[in-house]
């Protein structure tokens, strides 16, 4: 079922108020013109997206309960549960130009071992300070700073983990870094790609409002 949108105004004997922000119902004539065009784009963009994004949901949901019959199907016809978790694979269609994957991300944070490999980073590089690993200071200063948010970079914080540096308070803090991982959830993604013959480039098939 559609969902319908709140006009954002009121009656009340015979004149239209507009609600603000707090609730609070500003008389029609006080509305500014150009924020009554913005207040109805608003909502003439949010009442367009609202039954397609509640067709994607739906796409989504069907698609992941197709992807799911088909692996219990596999199941079945070998007498085995596959292993891992639901994601992670890939169907072709037999002329080998559809596509679809499915992948998991796991979302991940990281617990109070991650200000222990903080301080044991720090040390180093307080005595690499007078040195001229500048560039090596900046990668791992971003990779400790949090956003807004108070959420580390994970992408940065996991690239420390590549640096070959000897140093045993540097091991160690790698270390503190990896026990601090904890996986909390994960998410499953589907993509889906389409190409003219079975030796062209995959083209993905997208359901998406961003502009290219």
């Amino acid at each position: 079922m559609t969902e319908t949108l709140s006009s954002g105004r009121r009656e009340i004997d015979g004149n239209t108020y507009f609600i603000n922000g707090d609730g609070g119902l500003i008389p029609e004539a006080a509305v500014k013109p150009v924020d009554k065009l913005q207040d109805e784009a608003v909502r003439k963009i949010i009442a367009a997206a609202l039954p397609i994004s509640q067709m994607v949901a739906a796409f989504r949901e069907q698609t992941f309960a197709t992807v799911d019959a088909f692996v219990a199907l596999l199941e079945q016809e070998y007498s085995s549960r596959r292993g891992g978790s639901k994601g992670n694979l890939t169907f072709t269609s037999y002329d080998g130009t559809l596509k679809v994957t499915v992948a998991v991300s796991e979302n991940i944070v990281f617990g109070p071992e991650l200000q222990v490999a903080k301080g044991l980073v720090d040390e180093c590089l307080r005595e690499w300070s007078a040195g001229s690993r500048t560039e090596i200071q900046a990668i791992i200063n971003r990779a400790f700073d949090v956003d807004n948010q108070g959420r580390i970079n994970r992408a940065d914080l996991l690239s420390l983990l590549r640096l070959e540096i000897a140093d045993e308070r540097w091991l160690e803090g790698m270390r503190a870094i990896r026990d601090s991982m904890r996986v909390v959830g994960s998410k499953r993604y589907i993509r889906m790609y389409r190409r003219a013959d079975a030796k062209a480039a995959w083209s993905p098939v997208t359901i998406d409002v961003a502009v290219g």
